[in-house]
């Protein structure tokens, strides 16, 4: 397919019922509260062992974080310079791409700086001052630092959620093998700072899903004028 036809359409009906369902999913989980009982698998009353580890912290934390960037300077270049399945994308739709990828991650640090949610490792139980309070009772102090919550290192990687829906019309092998790997990275970011006490498993799920709402929803935004047939009804033609 040329890069400057208009990419094949295919309905949103089925992304919509996934999205809902993994949300009432993962409040579920919050509702049950496996927060806690899954900090309990890594932590104690002296704090989370693993919380300055090599791995977890700095492979899993730092090193994790700058390959984000990284990848979203490619972005950048690829504006100019498309690689692999980007070339598929007009230079119009590389640069919504571009900057959806970091809209995305700017929604998630404006959530996470208006959060009061502490981290783990602050909570008395495990060593520190703070008592847990849910994350979704906005404005609740709980003792601690707050700003927790959402998961802003898990969102350097979920970000790239945008891909999936800028190249799902275009090349859809690409953008499930896409969809796949930013999963994969996004949730073994999110693991190892459950595992260092710097998050709950919710946390990094939530990231996600939220990642993934604000991705389509800018993709919806930017390409509104494909929006009726993306939701499945062909626009009517003129006369």
């Amino acid at each position: 397919m040329p890069a400057d036809a208009p990419p094949a359409t295919a309905p949103a009906r089925p992304l919509i019922i996934a999205t809902v369902v993994l949300g009432l999913a993962i409040g579920l989980w919050d509702l049950l509260g496996q927060d806690l009982a899954m900090a309990r698998w890594f932590g104690n009353a002296n704090g989370f062992p693993y919380r300055d580890h090599w791995l977890f912290s700095g492979i899993l934390h730092q090193g994790a974080r700058r390959v984000a960037w990284t990848l979203q300077l490619g972005l950048v270049l690829a504006i100019w310079w498309p690689v692999g399945p980007l070339g598929l994308l007009p230079r119009r739709e590389r640069v919504q791409l571009m900057l959806a990828t970091l809209l995305t991650i700017l929604g998630i640090w404006l959530l996470k700086n208006e959060s009061l949610s502490s981290c783990p490792w602050e909570l008395r139980e495990f060593g520190g001052v703070a008592a847990y309070v849910s994350h979704w009772r906005w404005g609740v102090p709980d003792g601690g630092e707050g700003v927790c919550f959402p998961a802003g290192h898990a969102s350097s990687a979920f970000a790239f959620l945008t891909g999936y829906f800028w190249l799902r019309g275009r090349a859809p092998r690409a953008a499930v093998a896409w969809l796949a790997f930013v999963l994969v990275a996004g949730t073994t970011i999110g693991l190892a700072q459950q595992v260092r006490g710097a998050h709950y498993m919710s946390h990094t799920l939530w990231t996600g899903w939220l990642c993934w709402v604000i991705a389509g929803g800018l993709y919806l935004l930017l390409e509104h004028t494909r929006w009726r047939t993306w939701f499945g009804s062909a626009p009517r033609s003129a006369g």
